[in-house]
């Protein structure tokens, strides 16, 4: 009882402010997809995808954050708790800054990519508005991962529900009252994420004072924290880079069979994040609760954890695909009214049952390899996943079952993680606590 009551002080927080990033994604599809033309679905889903995959490369900032904060937490180092803080936004503010200063070469690299034709064009467009969101959502990763692995999940909820609520609300009013399309969509994304820095700093102010101590520089680049710091997240940008790219590369494969299926592909992917955004609640918890007993060499209070955890990931994912299951219409609906796409992506319906039943693992998994930092592990799961698994998979499938084959590509790529992860847990997860 205690165990569960600890994961759901922690997990109920993250799934109420996971629940509205779907619903921004399902307003943003709605917004668009009823305008004149599904091409403005693609657009938006090509734009957050380029985000995605910039994103990838500095996602370790929430992720390693965490870890580190949380296994600072569990040992009482109130220090180095700081200076988890500190760091991390320290790399933050350098990274917004080149990526402000590079954005004409990644808009010209996703061109060549993705293709230049009118799609693109809307694509780019929407990129050139949202950029500037950059610095907001870097620190936010720090703030946010620093919240969670001070066991404070309320915060970050807060916060996510001011982004998204705001962002809906100024998507809205850009999109249908000021006929912005695609720009009304994007520039919503960058007033809110500032709103939402905002509200962060001043709970940090508010709520952490005493942990805002001054800066010993020393202290700062500290050369053995700094390589380990680079070390962990290294490998977190690696296993997230993988990850973004597989699915730019699955929405890219999606456009070359049209903008029907790409169309049909972004409607079922958004049903897969509304999902991985509920179990991602019990992962986050994951973060905060392996960190915590891993700082505190607590072996036993570890794998009770985990195993709760995965109990948790089960009892989820059962009423979704029995919801996918009975209800598919009703959801695909409420995205778009395009009388082809609701007859086209019937015959795609199986793969929204099998996206929670197949998928949970992974996720449940990557919450406790990020509490524990077992980075090392997690980037190689994630190359075996992503090479070994997903592409063959593609590369003979596709061909001869078109958008059937992708899609079981990509349920391959998820399963490979979950059973990779679980082989690589007695080494990297539990006999951790006797290694530090």
């Amino acid at each position: 009882f205690r165990v569960n009551r600890s994961i759901l002080k922690l997990a109920i927080p993250n799934i109420i402010s996971n629940i509205t990033i779907p619903l921004l994604g399902l307003v943003d599809m709605i917004l668009m997809g009823h305008l004149s033309s599904h091409i403005y679905i693609g657009a938006t889903t090509l734009g957050a995808t380029i985000f995605s995959v910039l994103y990838s490369f500095f996602s370790f900032l929430r992720a390693g954050t965490t870890g580190f904060t949380a296994q600072s937490y569990g040992a009482n180092d109130t220090t180095e708790i700081s200076y988890s803080l500190y760091r991390s936004i320290f790399i933050a503010i350098i990274a917004s800054l080149l990526i402000l200063c590079i954005q004409n070469p990644i808009a010209k690299l996703s061109i060549i990519i993705l293709g230049g034709d009118d799609l693109i064009n809307l694509t780019i467009t929407y990129f050139f508005v949202r950029i500037w969101a950059a610095p907001a959502n870097m620190l936010l990763y720090c703030l946010n991962g620093w919240f969670i692995g001070m066991h404070n999940t309320k915060i970050p909820m807060i916060i996510a529900i001011i982004i998204n609520v705001l962002n809906i609300a100024f998507s809205i009013f850009f999109v249908i009252v000021m006929k912005q399309d695609v720009v009304g969509v994007a520039l919503g994304t960058v007033i809110a994420q500032y709103c939402g820095l905002i509200t962060a700093i001043i709970f940090l102010f508010s709520k952490y004072k005493n942990y805002l101590i001054k800066i010993d520089l020393d202290k700062l680049l500290n050369i053995n924290k700094i390589k380990r710091f680079f070390k962990v997240n290294t490998d977190l940008m690696i296993r997230s880079i993988l990850l973004v790219i597989t699915i730019a590369f699955f929405n890219s494969q999606s456009k070359k069979l049209g903008y029907e299926v790409l169309t049909i592909n972004s409607i079922l992917l958004q049903l897969f994040y509304i999902f991985s955004y509920f179990t991602d609640g019990f992962a986050y918890a994951g973060e905060a609760l392996v960190g915590k007993y891993i700082g505190a060499k607590d072996s036993k209070s570890l794998r009770s954890v985990v195993k709760h955890l995965f109990k948790w990931g089960a009892i989820i994912s059962v009423p979704f695909a029995i919801l996918y299951a009975v209800f598919p219409d009703t959801f695909v609906i409420m995205i778009s009214d395009d009388s082809l796409i609701l007859e086209e992506i019937q015959a795609y319906y199986i793969y929204m049952v099998l996206i929670p039943v197949i998928t949970f693992a992974a996720f449940i998994w990557d919450g406790i390899y990020i509490g524990a930092t077992a980075s090392k592990a997690i980037r190689n799961t994630m190359i075996i996943s992503s090479i070994v698994v997903f592409l063959p998979l593609w590369y003979f499938l596709m061909p001869v079952y078109g958008n059937h084959g992708l899609w079981i590509a990509f349920l391959g790529f998820m399963l490979a993680r979950g059973i990779s992860m679980t082989f690589f847990a007695k080494k990297s997860i539990f006999q951790i606590t006797n290694n530090q």
